[in-house]
């Protein structure tokens, strides 16, 4: 068993995330994760690999997802904070996921101002429409919204901390969990707690095929394979040196092509996830390689 120690949603793809201490796991993923995006004016969404600065936008929805509030974390940046009645009946437009044609449900103008001049390119704001059915792939069949595929990121703190052992031996800088941008974080169990420590082990997350976490289930879909959103200094909204792509491809990487680190997973049993919830493997797999 493990515990989950952090939760973090992301309503606004390539934006900044917020640590929650429970949340509704819905079939595609933590309640409004994922469920609004930028796009051009071509319909392509953007991204932290062209736009860093998305990472100084924090977004926050209120419970029942009908208002939405975008803040700049950026100091002095002179952009006040705006405040969005969501809607869900504006017509519908084609947006571009990784060549993938969707659609979204445009937020007007006023997003559309916000975020062009914090950004400096033409871009909108779109929001999954209700009728939304996107098929994942990988292991375990599941949805999502705009997330990059699959509904749910776990990564350990094991993972982190031997990563980290590895960037202090090269005399690199020791990145925070932020760069990886996961939704649960897990750690071993408090002290005192029985039970097998696998969550200690660094990478244990790569053979878990199913779990119940709280009163929700997560079936195996895929490795992460890392991109250069991870090069991308989160608070800072810039991207900065090689790492740490550079030390993954030292010891992570995939057959498949690129390298892996954190886990992908398909919601199969919805429900409520908590901080401090244990997590129970119920069926161990091998890692891929």
């Amino acid at each position: 068993m493990a515990t989950v120690v952090d939760l973090i949603t992301y309503p606004v793809k390539g934006c900044a995330g917020t640590s929650v201490d429970s949340a509704h796991l819905t079939p595609a993923g933590l309640a409004h994760d994922r469920s609004f995006m930028v796009v051009g004016v071509d319909g392509v969404f953007r991204t932290q690999r062209r736009d860093p600065r998305l990472a100084l936008v924090r977004p926050t929805v209120n419970a029942d997802g009908g208002r939405l509030t975008l803040v700049s974390t950026e100091a002095d940046s002179g952009h006040g904070a705006l405040h969005l009645d969501v809607t869900t009946s504006a017509p519908r437009r084609d947006v571009d996921l990784f060549g993938a044609t969707y659609q979204g449900i445009d937020q007007g103008e006023e997003a559309a101002a916000w975020l062009t001049e914090f950004l400096g390119a033409p871009s909108r704001l779109v929001r999954v429409p209700p009728e939304h059915d996107r098929k994942t792939d990988g292991l375990t069949p599941g949805t999502s919204g705009y997330a990059d595929s699959s509904a749910v990121h776990l990564l350990s703190r094991a993972s982190l901390a031997h990563l980290r052992a590895r960037l202090a031996e090269r005399g690199a800088p020791l990145l925070a969990m932020d760069r990886f941008r996961p939704n649960i974080v897990i750690d071993s169990l408090p002290e005192g707690c029985q039970g097998e420590d696998w969550a200690a082990e660094p990478h244990a997350e790569d053979r878990i095929r199913r779990a119940a976490i709280g009163a929700a289930g997560l079936g195996y879909t895929k490795l992460a394979v890392r991109c250069a959103v991870t090069l991308v200094d989160q608070e800072a909204g810039a991207r900065g040196g090689p790492e740490p792509l550079r030390t993954l491809a030292d010891y992570r990487r995939f057959s498949a092509g690129g390298v892996v680190f954190g886990t992908k997973f398909a919601v199969v049993r919805p429900g409520k996830l908590s901080v401090g919830d244990e997590v129970t493997v119920e069926e161990w797999g091998e890692a891929e390689r």
